[in-house]
């Protein structure tokens, strides 16, 4: 039987998951398990690139497991750790910075737009943010990593740097490609459709939140900015009703057809309550088993240290491997 190709994807806990994280990518993570080799990392290291508390990461690092178990990740399908119980990561991390060109880290464009977002910490680990990326993908020769619009130019980057470290040392490095989802709508603010639901907003009404609760989910949706139409139709310079009618759609399975039919007439305050209640039904489950896993903190720890140990028995062969290559004494 030929072997299942593996994917790699990590998660920075620096908030709690939104409808556009759960629509645009994470539910098709549990949908890839029986396809693929998968690989799924909360990547905690990641994360301090910003001011973070320390109880606040270590509140959002274990709502992030949680939540990946409750939307139907299987640790007995898939490796999932966080990402600082590995620490080959940053080991091979350091090795990837002495083969990774500062021109190339320099013209990163994530890196460009936080750093004037973060102007009063440009620290050293948001610049090098790229190459320890790199190193969670490479060491585990991930076939295939999930890239939104925002990490295209990092994964280009891991390839380039093990094009480079192959070039020199042999086949060491699987070079991994950019996994496309069948699937993935685009997300927007509920109260600026034209950006992307993120979660970093400052207005909680722009956000729906995967483990909000129905009467806010519903509140939101109230609240969401249409135009000054009243017809539910898909159009030009409807960006807020379009963003609607695509949540809609997703939490229903209904086409635009069918959902501009079933609201012929109603107006925009009967469309958005079905919209809150539909979201609200599909987010149900996810939150009741959210709270049943975040109550068993012996379970849940029991999942990530069998998982880092298992990630652990990858990670330490390919660093071994690598170390060997550049000239360290194994």
């Amino acid at each position: 039987m030929e072997n299942k190709k593996r994917i790699f994807s990590g998660i920075k806990p620096t908030g709690s998951f939104t409808l556009g994280n759960y629509i645009g990518a994470l539910r098709n993570w549990a949908a890839m398990q029986d396809e693929y080799d998968c690989i799924f990392s909360v990547v905690d290291m990641h994360a301090i690139t910003i001011r973070m508390e320390p109880s606040a990461l270590r509140k959002l690092s274990m709502e992030a497991f949680a939540v990946l178990l409750a939307i139907g990740i299987d640790p007995q399908k898939s490796t999932m750790f966080f990402q600082s119980h590995v620490s080959q990561h940053t080991e091979l991390a350091w090795i990837l910075n002495c083969y990774s060109q500062y021109g190339e880290m320099a013209r990163m464009t994530q890196f460009k737009e936080k750093s004037e977002k973060q102007a009063d910490n440009i620290n050293l680990g948001l610049f090098a943010y790229p190459s320890l990326m790199a190193a969670d993908i490479l060491l585990y020769d991930a076939d295939l990593v999930p890239v939104g619009e925002d990490q295209k130019q990092h994964l280009e980057l891991a390839r380039n740097i093990a094009v480079r470290f192959n070039g020199l040392y042999g086949d060491v490095f699987t070079i991994p490609e950019p996994y496309i989802p069948k699937v993935g709508a685009r997300i927007m603010s509920l109260q600026n459709p034209a950006e992307k639901m993120g979660k970093s907003e400052d207005n909680e009404n722009s956000i729906i939140y995967i483990l909000d609760k129905k009467d806010d989910i519903i509140r939101k949706f109230k609240r969401a900015v249409t135009d000054s139409d009243t017809r539910v139709y898909f159009g030009e310079d409807k960006a807020g009703i379009n963003n609607l009618m695509t949540i809609y759609s997703v939490a229903t399975g209904k086409t635009f057809a069918e959902i501009e039919k079933e609201f012929d007439g109603r107006g925009y305050g009967d469309f958005k309550i079905a919209c809150g209640e539909s979201v609200a039904q599909m987010l149900q489950p996810i939150r009741e088993k959210y709270e049943l896993l975040i109550s068993d903190k012996k379970e849940l720890e029991q999942i990530y240290k069998i998982g880092a140990e298992k990630a652990k028995d990858f990670a330490f062969k390919k660093l071994k491997k690598v170390q060997k290559k550049v000239g360290f004494i194994i």
